[in-house]
């Protein structure tokens, strides 16, 4: 199946994404958070059994995260129709940002040809 990637600007179609290569810390990323700049996610949704636990929490800003619960919304649907079985999670970092550039999602069925590659881009 084609690769499916949703970019949501939060102003206007030709707005410049903001930059987040200087938040390099937790500690950072979740000032940023207590500010409403940034939004505390799991990477693996919980909609779909993601825990919330350190290595599956991610921050990104609240545009990306509608993007994220449109994808979450279609895999949900997909996995109660059967589509779906298996869903990988690849968060993409630049530098050594905390806030990931992107989150590409993997999702195929173990017994049936086909699969889905939604990409939120974030920054």
């Amino acid at each position: 199946m084609p690769t499916l990637s949703i970019a949501h600007n939060p102003k206007k179609a030709n707005a410049v994404r903001p930059d987040y290569s200087q938040v390099t810390s937790l500690a950072a990323a979740r000032a940023l958070a207590a500010k409403g700049k940034l939004l505390k996610i799991l990477l693996f949704p919980a909609e779909l059994g993601g825990e919330d636990v350190p290595e599956n929490v991610a921050y990104i800003p609240p545009y990306a995260a509608e993007a994220r619960q449109l994808v979450i919304g279609t895999l949900r649907r997909f996995l109660a129709d059967g589509l779906i079985d298996k869903l990988e999670v690849v968060p993409e970092y630049r530098g050594k940002s905390y806030v990931p550039t992107k989150l590409v999602m993997h999702a195929t069925h173990s017994k049936t040809p086909g699969s889905i590659h939604p990409t939120v881009e974030i920054w």
